[in-house]
């Protein structure tokens, strides 16, 4: 924002005269595990698991980066995934979703070799890179898929 519009949003705050705005829920703690449930149910083929192992280990030999992903960013990647896939209602991953989340989940775990920051280069940009150098699986169950992936900006 400008900084008048800065001024504002800090201003609202203080009119407000505590922390939060009340919301209303959407769901209740039962509804939460019922869909955290839901997420666990869908399939993961190995292939899948493998290229999101792949997209996070290429993080950590990148040129430009001096820290890359941990096994936690594999893992992410794949939870994440799985989460897609219920959205676009399937019960299973397909490699578009792995793609789809990679920059969301990957790019903030990333430490940029200093020499980069001169350059421009973002963790984003190298994580889409990434995405268009590593392979991406050919599964069998891409086919079988009840419904394709819409389209996902990452």
């Amino acid at each position: 924002p400008t900084a008048d519009g800065e001024r504002d949003v800090v201003g609202r705050r203080l009119a407000r005269r505590q922390e939060a705005t009340s919301l209303a829920p959407v769901v209740d703690a039962a509804g939460l595990a019922r869909l955290q449930a839901g997420v666990e149910l869908v399939d993961v083929d190995p292939d899948v698991v493998a290229y999101a192992v792949a997209l996070t280990r290429a993080t950590r030999d990148h040129a430009q980066v001096e820290v890359g992903a941990s096994p936690r960013g594999s893992l992410a990647l794949v939870l994440v995934a799985r989460a897609l896939a219920v959205l676009d209602g399937r019960d299973v991953v397909v490699p578009e979703d792995v793609k789809a989340c990679a920059v969301a989940v990957l790019a903030h775990r990333l430490t940029l070799a200093p020499e980069t920051w001169s350059t421009g280069l973002r963790a984003v940009d190298v994580v889409t890179d990434l995405l268009g150098r590593v392979p991406t699986p050919s599964t069998r169950r891409d086919a079988d898929a009840s419904t394709t992936p819409t389209d996902r900006k990452p």
